[in-house]
């Protein structure tokens, strides 16, 4: 006989989360993958293939800018052909569901691929920036995306170089950013950490910060993280899996649905 299985989350994780005035989430690589996103640390990720130091630093693309710029457009190809999943409709129904109740709701991704902007998340902000933008090295300039077969893409206002506007290695992450989330951390009530590994700081202190402010914190991944042990609770399962059912329960599900059911994901 098949015993009933409940939620994967607590009851108190569901209690804190009506209870609080403000909520911060944290993703990672993790939520992009179910929707076919490759991650870089998986066994098949787009860094088995190619050399990290040969593609995402500023020398490597100084020395081979047609090369990093291909890599990168081939990158954007892939997350165009892709569609956001469950957990990332369901992180926008939680924000609708926060600020409907007038409280405070703040989204931080590691991500650079746009999904959560795409599934409908307002309050963002992009720690490692996007793949969907390119600006000029020189004058910083907006830049067009298309490729030049000729050579490597280059300013239209001023004849430098175009680059991904990414953090690579070696870069300092957005500094308005940063301060963004890092003061939504520090003040949260809930803190939800999601398909992050909590290896690259400083983003993965972000989860520990909420901690050592009082929040609640829940990291929500298969496999516990290297901060797993220093969270509040920890829930098993993928975003797809247990997001949704975490909206439910809070009331928020009819979001997610009329997500599903609106065709675009603008």
């Amino acid at each position: 006989m098949h015993q009933p299985v409940g939620p994967p989350f607590s009851d108190t994780l569901v209690r804190r989360l009506r209870e609080a005035d403000r909520v911060a989430v944290l993703t990672g690589a993790g939520i992009s993958a179910e929707s076919g996103v490759p991650t870089f640390r998986d066994p098949d990720g787009l860094w088995q293939r190619f050399r990290p130091e040969e593609l995402a630093n500023v020398e490597a693309f100084l020395a081979n800018p047609t090369l990093v710029q291909g890599w990168y457009a081939h990158r954007r190809a892939l997350v165009e052909d892709v569609e956001p999943n469950a957990g990332h409709r369901a992180l926008a129904a939680l924000e609708r569901w926060v600020t409907a109740r007038g409280g405070d709701f703040l989204l931080a991704t590691q991500n650079v691929d746009g999904l959560h902007a795409r599934a409908g998340s307002e309050r963002l902000v992009e720690l490692h920036g996007s793949l969907l933008r390119s600006h000029c090295i020189d004058c910083a300039a907006e830049a067009d995306e298309s490729a030049d077969a000729r050579g490597p893409l280059t300013c239209q206002a001023c004849g430098g170089l175009v680059r991904p506007d990414v953090v690579w290695f070696g870069e300092q992450l957005p500094e308005a950013a940063f301060a963004q989330a890092e003061q939504a951390a520090a003040l949260a009530d809930v803190y939800l950490s999601v398909g992050t590994s909590a290896v690259v700081y400083p983003a993965a202190g972000l989860p520990l910060l909420a901690r050592q402010a009082g929040a609640y914190v829940a990291e929500v991944n298969p496999t516990p993280s290297d901060i797993a042990g220093r969270v509040s609770e920890q829930v098993r399962g993928t975003a797809g899996e247990v997001l949704p059912a975490l909206v439910a329960a809070l009331g928020g599900a009819s979001g997610i649905r009329g997500q599903e059911s609106g065709g675009n994901d603008g």
